[in-house]
């Protein structure tokens, strides 16, 4: 099939090339001439492990291509997808859909004959409505139908969940788009992947739902964690004693500082503006909202709690930067509220992260930012861990100790045993535990 992808951010590079690997015909296209002119090279404009292989692999045999040129791809084109960003609005929290409407408009003045318009991105619920009133108003005479395909990629692990997914979610109201949709993911069925097809509102708020609820389940974690840390418990075997039971399942009930990047920040503030709208407030989502901020602000007084209450002057070692491990994005990353927090508490920072620097260096100003995790603990009076980069979990804990002032040791994702690291001589201090 002739499949078009509008947006080669990260859902719509990853969908494009991994619908290429299917064995479609892929056109990727992108306002942005650099970032093509850089596809074209070979250059991945974000991290993702295997995703510049799997482009390489695709172009070469003529399946994938870029462009900024949408109209002969657009007119050929069985299904059209849109993957463009939907930011938070600034000022009041609403999903920013100006790039989906022009996306939508764009569209509209190509298709040639019978085209499935797709929304990849994350839209509040009714917007495949809106898509489908933008192209009628333009082309009265075009033939099409909107679907709503929302994606379920974790950063880090995004091809693999493209191709082995939990499920598949199809969103139609014209039963048209159904033999489209089901040929597109045709290559899943031999996995038994499961494809629900349902209409179009429910599909955007399915997507919505199940970010705000893995949200949540973080949060409530997080809350365990300070009640353990109250109480003598260890959140860790909390955690595990209630994912044994299969109704609860023990994924993202990890502690930590708080929940980041791109997906959960804006869609639970996006579904608490959907809901409010619609006179039906989701009270437990807005309590996940502010107690996630509240959270990551709260860590900087962790870390100083570790030097009895004093950084004025101290030198702090972060480790990660990127709001996740095995990936770039910085966005709402718990270190753009840990560490300018730490600042204002007079401490100097000296930081690493694998593959976070690019961006953190926009983003965090007065961060000396350090070549590799030894560098980075050179000298510190304490060492904080905030994201959970694997060649963080088997530091030469006997050399870090040499080389920090103090041998303190913060430990935000819990990555280290407590005695394991004090028998050292480092002063511990982690999440939710005694």
């Amino acid at each position: 099939m002739h499949v078009v992808m509008i947006g080669t951010g990260y859902v719509g590079l990853v969908s494009g090339a991994c619908f290429a690997d299917f064995g479609h015909q892929v056109t990727c296209i992108d306002k942005d001439a650099g970032k093509i002119e850089g596809l074209k090279a070979g250059r991945m404009p974000i991290y993702e492990p295997g995703l510049d292989t799997l482009v390489a692999r695709n172009v070469q045999a003529g399946r994938l291509a870029f462009t900024t040129e949408a109209a002969e791809a657009v007119r050929a084109a069985d299904a059209v997808f849109i993957a463009v960003g939907t930011p938070s609005r600034r000022g009041d929290g609403h999903a920013d859909l100006s790039y989906v409407h022009a996306a939508a408009a764009e569209i509209a003045d190509l298709i040639d004959g019978f085209t499935v318009v797709v929304t990849k991105s994350t839209v509040p619920v009714g917007t495949g409505d809106e898509i489908e009133a933008i192209i009628r108003e333009r082309r009265p005479d075009a033939e099409f139908a909107v679907v709503s395909n929302p994606e379920f990629l974790r950063e880090g692990a995004a091809i693999d969940d493209f191709k082995r997914p939990d499920r598949v979610v199809v969103g139609l109201n014209d039963e048209r788009a159904r033999p489209v949709m089901t040929e597109l993911y045709r290559p899943l069925f031999l996995n038994e992947t499961p494809i629900q097809f349902t209409d179009r509102r429910t599909s955007e708020l399915i997507k919505y739902a199940g970010n705000a609820f893995l949200a949540m389940k973080i949060t409530f974690i997080n809350e365990m964690a300070d009640l353990c840390e109250a109480v003598g418990a260890d959140v860790q075997q909390v955690a595990k004693g209630i994912g044994l039971d299969k109704r609860i399942g023990g994924k993202f009930l990890n502690a930590g500082p708080g929940y980041g990047g791109s997906c959960f920040p804006k869609d639970t503030l996006a579904l608490v503006r959907t809901a409010t709208d619609a006179g039906s407030p989701v009270r437990l989502i807005e309590t996940t909202v502010a107690v996630n901020d509240a959270r990551k602000k709260a860590m900087a007084a962790k870390v100083a709690a570790a030097v009895d209450g004093d950084l004025a002057g101290r030198t702090v070692g972060v480790l990660g930067l990127t709001f996740k491990p095995n990936t770039d994005d910085m966005r709402d990353a718990p270190s753009l509220d840990i560490l300018p927090a730490l600042q204002a508490l007079g401490a100097r920072i000296q930081a690493f992260d694998p593959e976070g620097v690019a961006e953190a260096r926009h983003l965090l100003p007065g961060v000396d930012f350090r070549p590799d995790a030894y560098a980075a603990a050179d000298g510190a009076d304490v060492l904080v861990i905030i994201t959970e980069w694997d060649q963080f979990r088997a530091l030469d804990l006997e050399r870090v100790r040499t080389l920090m002032r103090t041998p303190v040791l913060v430990d935000l994702r819990n990555i280290y045993k407590p005695a394991d690291v004090r028998a050292l001589g480092f002063r511990y201090a982690s999440v939710g535990r005694a």
